[in-house]
């Protein structure tokens, strides 16, 4: 009689290997207690502008504005962070700051912006509000709060990340 618990052992091994890789970091911290840590945010100045620039088109529109929340913008922090650590914009990683949104801001929807290059608020969101995907995600009448990020890389080159929710 055959034993196949030497190839057993051999396929569960390689497939360990196979699947076992560690998480990509996204620039998102956590504490002892697997909590994001959410300091106080102050915006730059380019940051409160992006956010003055999409309220008022929004309410141009008759949409709510949209409040900032920290935990939000903490969020966005980590993924511009792990854009410039890689160099190039993305969403990597979306449903994780989504799901990490949902346990500890309540979030019950999650819309993401990513952007690069700009140098001026006007000009990032002008860009967004030029492409459909990323209009949609600013004007959608069910986001009750948002974040922003923006950090530059060794360049100078700018790098944003815009957050979105419904609470």
């Amino acid at each position: 009689m055959k034993t196949y618990a030497p190839k057993l052992f051999a396929l569960l091994l390689l497939t360990t290997i196979l699947f076992s890789c560690s998480k990509e970091d996204d620039g998102v911290y956590f504490n002892e207690n697997s909590e994001v840590v959410n300091a106080k945010v102050a915006y730059s100045p380019i940051e409160s502008e992006i956010i003055g620039l999409v309220n008022a088109h929004r309410t141009s529109l008759g949409l709510n504005a949209l409040r900032t929340l920290d935990i939000v913008s903490g969020v966005a922090d980590g993924h511009t962070e792990y854009m410039i650590e890689v160099g190039q914009i993305s969403h990597d990683n979306f449903s994780e700051r989504a799901q990490i949104l949902m346990d500890q801001a309540d979030a019950k929807t999650v819309g993401e912006n990513v952007a690069y290059g700009y140098s001026t608020a006007e000009g990032v969101v002008n860009g967004w509000l030029n492409s459909d995907s990323h209009r949609k995600i600013i004007e959608n009448p069910d986001y009750t709060h948002f974040g922003i990020s923006t950090e530059s890389n060794t360049e100078n080159k700018n790098y944003f990340t815009n957050i979105f929710i419904k609470k």
